[in-house]
């Protein structure tokens, strides 16, 4: 991705690497997180889980096994309908809070059973550390978040504080060894900004791949980038099966270094 000025159309570039076999165990997350206020409410994002969710059916249509960590699983049908899908190398593990995946990603990295590990969710940025009303001196010192928030204080301050980026703990703490995917989305870039800003990214993570793309041609097109791999401009209908194509090359190129 550091390559910017190399940019192609997947069709006319990497239909070669189609022909690509191999078989891995791949761990799909997918979906927006929740990030609850009170009992009843939650901050969270647009996003529908139905890129990762194409993701996951394209690599078990091509033979692999898959196990999705959405939190929109009701996508998954939409998206193959008429499929039925082999539980032997078809796992569905749903999730809401940022917590729920946090947990999920805690239950199943270590250890490395996976081959690949596409983090594809679009991950809360902030958790919320409490919801306040002013005192009376008008500062906001009164947590009233337990339970349901009333409807009827005059003001609110919500406390957000960052929350821990789960795709940096991947390598850095579960130890995982396989082909690492990261995604980043920007907003207002212009496109080689975008391509160092996602680079950057991709390089803090350790992640082999970076899918980037801006919130305003999202709907589009999309790039996929690597350290070894220049920046390639794909229409939305081809990410699916341009980026399986990828992991499948790196991953092949992983386990021939090894053996």
């Amino acid at each position: 991705m550091s390559h910017y000025v190399s940019i192609r159309f997947y069709s006319e570039t990497y239909t070669a690497g189609m022909n690509v076999k191999c078989h891995m165990k791949l761990l799909v997350t997918a979906g927006n997180t929740q990030t609850p206020i009170d009992d009843v409410r939650c901050i969270t994002n647009i996003f529908s889980g139905r890129t990762g969710g194409r993701i996951a059916v394209e690599a078990y249509r091509r033979g692999h096994a898959v196990t999705i960590a959405t939190s929109v699983p009701k996508v998954l049908a939409e998206l193959a309908p008429g499929i039925a899908f082999d539980p032997s190398r078809w796992q569905v593990r749903p999730y809401q809070t940022y917590d729920d995946l946090h947990a999920l990603l805690i239950e199943l990295v270590p250890g490395n059973r996976f081959d690949a590990i596409v983090q594809s969710a679009a991950v809360s940025d902030y958790t919320v550390a409490g919801c306040f009303v002013p005192d009376a001196a008008g500062r906001p010192t009164i947590d009233v978040a337990k339970g349901k928030v009333k409807g009827s204080h005059p003001e609110l301050w919500l406390k957000l504080i960052p929350a821990a980026k789960l795709i940096d703990r991947i390598r850095s703490e579960w130890n995982f060894t396989g082909t690492l995917v990261k995604f980043k989305l920007e907003v207002g870039l212009a496109t080689k900004d975008l391509f160092e800003v996602a680079e950057a990214s991709r390089r803090h993570s350790l992640a082999d791949l970076m899918v980037a793309n801006t919130l305003e041609g999202m709907a589009t097109v999309a790039y996929i980038g690597g350290e070894k791999l220049p920046c390639t401009a794909v229409t939305r209908e081809e990410l699916a099966g341009a980026l399986l194509t990828q992991i499948e090359i790196v991953q092949m190129a992983r386990d021939s270094a090894c053996s």
